[in-house]
């Protein structure tokens, strides 16, 4: 079927891509989106994005997606198994699973698609008549995000960040939909819950839901572009969390044991970012306490002996809860990411 009317007036330009599944019908479906994409292997292709409705009558609609960035593989591989097992009966209202959001980037096993390099994270509110990546996004904009009530994105730190697991919201102007936000990224599961704070806000698909004034939440579980079987339960038990949270599967979801760790990014002094080139040597853990002018990291100069490393020391208290994956740096890398905690 084609893609249904968008619900803003505003934006009448048609989108170029198609859906093969029927939101609107009850059962399982499994489809794709499909995106025509010319090129020297194949004049009259499509990108083909794997979809699967799972819909059971009335209800709430969450929209759960992975693949957003190609390297973050808890988001995918959870997703995938979800597609694979849930079954209508077992809902109340609708699913709509995109497991690999973009999907040439997937593909690649890249952070960005190898198409037109789009960064899908950063590419909102998109296009219809853009780049590839920019047309995905438009589709997400003016089609999908408008169906759904609650939506969650799961990330990790991809090839080049390991993150503490959390879940995460943000600030919004909204402070109804603020907690309510607030409130799903606790009940996801993780040991840890953050408020984030986004270096560039602007085009995320995050800020683009949380604008519809949908209820959206956010992971980070881990990272260096892999998964373990400790992320994985994570996401796993974290899927069916939030759809317990969103009324739309049956019964409570199962929290972490340990007691919940608040966490908050208040502003941009929580990034530790590099003003050098060299080998980065981190001298703290994840999950470790910091004080402010606590030494983080050494960068090392590595173009010749006989210089002394570059010092770089924590702006403020709190637990450090991101680091920079791969040793080498460069200017501008993020090295360590701060977050304060919560108390109470």
């Amino acid at each position: 079927m084609q893609a249904r009317t968008p619900a803003s007036t505003a934006e009448t330009r048609a989108t170029t891509l198609s859906v093969t599944v029927d939101f609107d019908r009850d059962g399982v479906q499994h489809g794709f989106l499909k995106l025509p994409y010319s090129h020297d292997q194949s004049a009259w292709g499509c990108i083909m994005i794997p979809i699967s409705v799972v819909k059971n009558g009335a209800g709430p609609t969450a929209l759960l997606t992975g693949g957003n960035h190609g390297d973050e593989y808890e988001g995918i591989t959870s997703l995938l198994k979800l597609a694979n097992e849930l079954c209508a009966q077992e809902v109340s209202g609708r699913v709509i699973i995109v497991p690999a959001m973009n999907y040439p980037a997937v593909q690649n096993g890249s952070r960005t698609s190898p198409i037109d390099k789009g960064n899908m994270n950063r590419s909102f509110p998109g296009s219809p008549n853009g780049s590839m990546t920019e047309r995905i996004a438009d589709y997400f904009q003016r089609y999908l995000i408008p169906m759904c009530d609650y939506a969650l994105d799961i990330h990790s730190g991809g090839k080049t960040l390991d993150i503490l697991p959390f879940a995460a919201a943000h600030r919004l102007p909204d402070p109804q939909q603020e907690a309510k936000c607030i409130e799903g990224a606790r009940l996801f599961g993780t040991a840890a819950s953050m408020i984030l704070f986004e270096l560039d806000a602007a085009s995320l698909y995050d800020t683009a839901v949380e604008a519809q004034g949908k209820v959206f939440v956010t992971t980070e579980l881990r990272g260096g572009g892999t998964s373990t079987p400790q992320t994985m339960a994570i996401a796993d038990r974290g899927v069916r969390n939030f759809l317990k949270f969103a009324g739309i599967l049956d019964g409570q979801p199962e929290l972490a044991q340990e007691p919940l760790l608040q966490l908050d990014m208040p502003d941009a002094s929580c990034y530790v970012q590099s003003t050098h080139r060299g080998i980065l040597e981190l001298t703290r853990s994840l999950g470790d306490r910091l004080q402010r002018g606590d030494l983080v990291a050494r960068v090392h100069a590595f173009e010749r002996t006989g210089r002394p490393a570059v010092e770089y020391r924590a702006e403020r208290d709190g637990l450090l809860v991101a680091r920079r994956f791969p040793a080498l740096v460069d200017i501008g890398d993020t090295l360590a990411v701060i977050a304060d905690i919560v108390e109470g």
